[in-house]
């Protein structure tokens, strides 16, 4: 049975020791100054956001309303009284309370 030589009959050239070490050396070398960069390089800017006081007042707004106690039972006859029609709104007090009510919001009197 014959073997079939790997390198098709071209004789192995030698390792030299020192050209590997020097490889070696230069690899460590620019992983050194990699990382030297990377530790002087100065960090990223991180962006930031800030709100308004107006955002910020609005928020506490709609944090008091989600924690306030719900009337079940008066929204259910409110539900009940529009769904049956019975529920009617007076134009007059209506515009009354939304122009109150934008005066406390906006401080105008």
């Amino acid at each position: 049975m014959a073997i079939n030589n790997i390198n098709n009959g071209l004789p192995k050239t030698p390792i030299d020791n020192g050209k590997v070490a020097q490889q070696n050396q230069t690899q460590q070398s620019q992983q050194q100054a990699s990382a030297q960069t990377a530790q002087t390089a100065p960090a990223p800017r991180q962006d930031s956001v800030s709100l308004t006081q107006s955002a910020q007042q609005l928020s506490q707004v709609q944090k008091k309303g989600s924690e306030a106690p719900v009337n079940q039972e008066k929204v259910d006859r409110l539900k009940k009284a529009i769904q049956s029609g019975d529920y009617k709104v007076n134009p007059e007090v209506l515009a009354n309370k939304i122009a109150k009510l934008e005066s406390e919001i906006f401080s105008t009197k």
